[in-house]
This record gives structure tokens, C-alpha cells and sequence, in this order.
């Protein structure tokens, strides 16, 4: 059986639909029979791009006027909810507006949120979703069974994104009501920090450092390889803890989720929780001087060396080819 009717909150940077929005639209296909959006913003930008992918129908709020979207988008679909159309499930994505907005709607209209799932099943009339737990090496299945809607929050990179060939999703204006002294608060300015290639989360190659690389000066072997593979640098917690590298590169449980053709990890011993955040990657090659580091054991290929032998040698015959 499938749900008659599931509801995405979706997300944009600018004028481009955010990936996970796109991938929680591909199950949500999966597993009901109609699929609408909810946008807080104007919609036109991402209407057609959102129908491409199976969303017949997107609620949008119109400009938030730099509000927080957790407070008005929250309010107005909570409104709609009331007013009696009322989807079978909601899916939103793990990001900071994703979880503002699902926390939000919860509480008004006093349904339970599920976070942090990677799974989403139907049985019969009730959603069963998937959540991992002790660091990934144990799976919960649960049952929802609190009545419509259900309100689950997904893990990026749970599903692959793909278009249905819709056309353009039809945009109906909703009504954001009185959210009292919430609204006051507003975003006076974005700070849009400077990269050059492909960004982590969406790079079909990732070449990660850990604490073997033993300094943060080292960390320069990491980019220069990612950048002659035309990937994207990432980095252990470790070493983002240490003050080595931005919290944008950390991947792992608390940093990004990636599934990118090829990982590489240089002197990452393979934590849990790392491992959770990049064990989906096609291809994973390793480069640790310890032989019985962790990250061998999903390694389709090892190498047990020092990797400030290792990888200058990698770097030196790239650079040849070019």
C-alpha cells in the first residue's frame, strides 16, 4: 500500500533547490500516491525544478522579509493542517531550517517528530521509518502510530535524487498568521563563506585528513590531491576539534554526510562516528600506517603507509598526467 498524500518541506540556496529536498521528493514518490512541497518564500524560482521531480503542488508563504523560517513556515503549515487538509506523512530534511521548522510544527499541532532516519517504509496505512543508532552499527525500526500527520525527519543522502519528468509544480500562496513576538526576529545579514570547487556534500570525489597527518600545515596535502581530482577536502572531527580546519569540512555523525564515487582518507583511523558519515561511498581507499585501524574494515582498498610518503608520491605522478 502507499500514503494518499505526502507533503516535503522543501529548501533552496538562492534560486537552486538543495539536494536533500530533491532526494527526500524521490521517496516521497515512492511511497505516496500525491506529493506537494511547502516553501517558505516565492516559489516561482523553484516551482519548475520541484515538479521535475514529483511535486504536483507547493504552499508558499511569499517573502519572509528575512523572518526565520522556523516561526512562519512552521505557523502557516500548522494553518493549513487545521484548516483540514492534512497530508499522511511530512518529510523534512536534517538541516538547521528542516529541523526549526518540523520542532515548530510539532508543538502546534502536538504530533511527535521522528529525527534522524535514513529509511522511510509504508505498512498497510502506518509509516515505518529507520533510524540508525550507536553510531550506525544498530537499526530501529519504528512504527508510527500517532495518526496523521506524521512528522519524520531524514538523514541527507538517504535516497538518490532523481527527476520524474513532471512539469512545473502549481504555486498556491498561504496565509502565515500572527506569530506574536517570535516574529521579531529577523536575518539582517548572510555571511557566504569563499570556496572554490565542487562543495563536500555533492563532490563525486572527497579526500579526507585525520590526526596522522600531524599537523595542520599538513593539511595542505589533502587539498592540493582533492583539487587534482577535481574533489572536495573533508576532515576527521578530530582535527576540526583541534582547530586544524573549518567545521564545514568535517565529516562524520556530527559534521556532513557524503556519498561521493570515491573517498579517500588520509591518516583517519576510522572512527564510529566518522565512519557513519561516509561509509555509503562507492569506492573507499585508505592510507593509515596502523594495519588494524577501523577504517580497513569498509576499505575497497588499503594502503598501510605513512601517509607524508605516501601521498606526495600520489600528488607527484597526478601532476605528471596533467
Amino acid at each position: 500500500m502507499s500514503l494518499s498524500k505526502v507533503w516535503v518541506y522543501a529548501e533552496s540556496d538562492g534560486e537552486k533547490v538543495k539536494t536533500i529536498t530533491l532526494e527526500m521528493l524521490a521517496k516521497a514518490r515512492e511511497v505516496g500516491d500525491t506529493v506537494e512541497c511547502f516553501y517558505g518564500g516565492d516559489a516561482s524560482s523553484v516551482a519548475e525544478t520541484l515538479g521535475k521531480h514529483g511535486a504536483t503542488k507547493v504552499y508558499a508563504t511569499g517573502d519572509l522579509d528575512g523572518g526565520l523560517p522556523g516561526v512562519h513556515v512552521g505557523a502557516a503549515m500548522a494553518e493549513v493542517i487545521k484548516g483540514g487538509n492534512t497530508p499522511e506523512l511530512i518529510l523534512f530534511g536534517t538541516t538547521y531550517d528542516g529541523r526549526d521548522v518540523a520542532s515548530r510544527l510539532s508543538v502546534k499541532i502536538d504530533k511527535p517528530v521522528l529525527s534522524n532516519n535514513t529509511e522511510i517504509d509504508v505498512d498497510g496505512d502506518s509509516v515505518v521509518a529507520s533510524t540508525p543508532v550507536f553510531g550506525g552499527t544498530q537499526m530501529v525500526r519504528t512504527k508510527l502510530t500517532a495518526g496523521a500527520p506524521n512528522i519524520v525527519l531524514v538523514r541527507p543522502k538517504s535516497f538518490a535524487a532523481e527527476e520524474a519528468g513532471g512539469a512545473a509544480a502549481a504555486v498556491e500562496s498561504v496565509t502565515v498568521p500572527d506569530v506574536g513576538a517570535a516574529g521579531a526576529a529577523k536575518v539582517t545579514d548572510r555571511h557566504v563563506e569563499e570556496a572554490t570547487g565542487p562543495k563536500l556534500d555533492e563532490a563525486a570525489v572527497v579526500v579526507s585528513g585525520g590526526r596522522g597527518l600531524g599537523s595542520a600545515e599538513k593539511y595542505e596535502m589533502v587539498e592540493q590531491l582533492a583539487k587534482l581530482l577535481k574533489g572536495a577536502p573533508g576532515a576527521s572531527r578530530a582535527i576540526v576539534d583541534a582547530g586544524w580546519v573549518p567545521y564545514s569540512h568535517q565529516v562524520g555523525q556530527t559534521g556532513k554526510v557524503v556519498k561521493p564515487n570515491v573517498y579517500i582518507a588520509l591518516g583517519i583511523s576510522g572512527a564510529t562516528q566518522h565512519m557513519v558519515g561516509m561509509k555509503g561511498s562507492k569506492n573507499i581507499i585508505a592510507v593509515n600506517k596502523d594495519a588494524e585501524a577501523p577504517i580497513f574494515s569498509i576499505s575497497d582498498l588499503g594502503i598501510v603507509g605513512d601517509v607524508h610518503k605516501v601521498v606526495p608520491k600520489l600528488i607527484e605522478a597526478l601532476q605528471a598526467k596533467s
